[in-house]
């Protein structure tokens, strides 16, 4: 069963919905944000079913979303909250560890308005979310001169080996680096395990990997360096 909590709807703060599957990250952002006294959580979920069902009883000014949720993806999420709501109605920043060279294009492209690393600091993190709230695009650091002119103008650039994967084969290489078996990674994706080799036979491709031994030591590699997104 999903794990979502909600309350009512503040009247004089910009109202945050936190999806997260991870308790003391979301715990650890309530912390950093109660130090504003314009910002309030009102929702919390740690996977898609649960951050969907916030969308309405919850009624946030702006969605805080992970990369990696318990069940699903946030990629996935944005995609179905913007089938609800504009980017207008519901800004979405994207607060992870996935590497942001990799996976803010991606995060853009689906509908968030912002993409930022967990390990930056605090007040970065509030700067991002009234940007977001103004209705701008956000990306942390140095990647806004690189990522912005690919997502706002199509504008080209040297890309990582992995930018050649589409969201679910990216996501499929990733759960092969941390050990799943193509059944587990069928059942956690929602889709069959022919499915799953279908996209693992197109990864092959992509990163001209010649077998299923060599394809799954790169994923392990990449999971292991922290998804720096290169490819190596």
């Amino acid at each position: 069963m999903a794990k979502h909590t909600g309350c009512p709807p503040l009247t004089n703060r910009v109202r945050i919905l936190i999806v997260d599957d991870h308790p003391v990250v979301r715990e650890g952002l309530a912390m950093r944000l109660a130090t504003q006294p314009d910002l309030e959580i009102c929702g919390e979920a740690e996977d898609l079913p649960g951050g969907l069902a916030l969308l309405e009883s919850a009624r946030p000014d702006v969605a805080i979303i992970d990369i990696s949720l318990k069940d699903g993806n946030g990629i996935d999420l944005i995609r179905r909250i913007r089938v609800r709501h504009s980017a207008a109605e519901l800004p979405i920043l994207v607060w992870s560890m996935y590497a942001e060279n990799l996976y803010a294009e991606r995060a853009l492209r689906a509908g968030a308005q912002g993409y930022l690393h967990k390990g930056q600091a605090t007040r970065q993190l509030v700067d991002a979310i009234r940007a977001v709230l103004a209705g701008k695009i956000y990306v942390g650091g140095e990647l806004s001169a690189g990522v912005l002119p690919r997502v706002v103008g199509g504008a080209s650039g040297e890309r990582s080996p992995l930018s050649r994967l589409s969201d679910r084969e990216l996501e499929t290489f990733e759960l092969m680096g941390n050990g799943l078996t193509t059944e587990a990674i069928a059942a956690k994706m929602h889709v069959s395990p022919k499915t799953v080799e279908t996209y693992r036979a197109r990864i092959k491709e992509k990163l001209c990997v010649s077998n299923v031994t060599e394809l799954v030591q790169r994923a392990a590699h990449w999971v292991l360096e922290g998804k720096r997104g290169d490819g190596g």
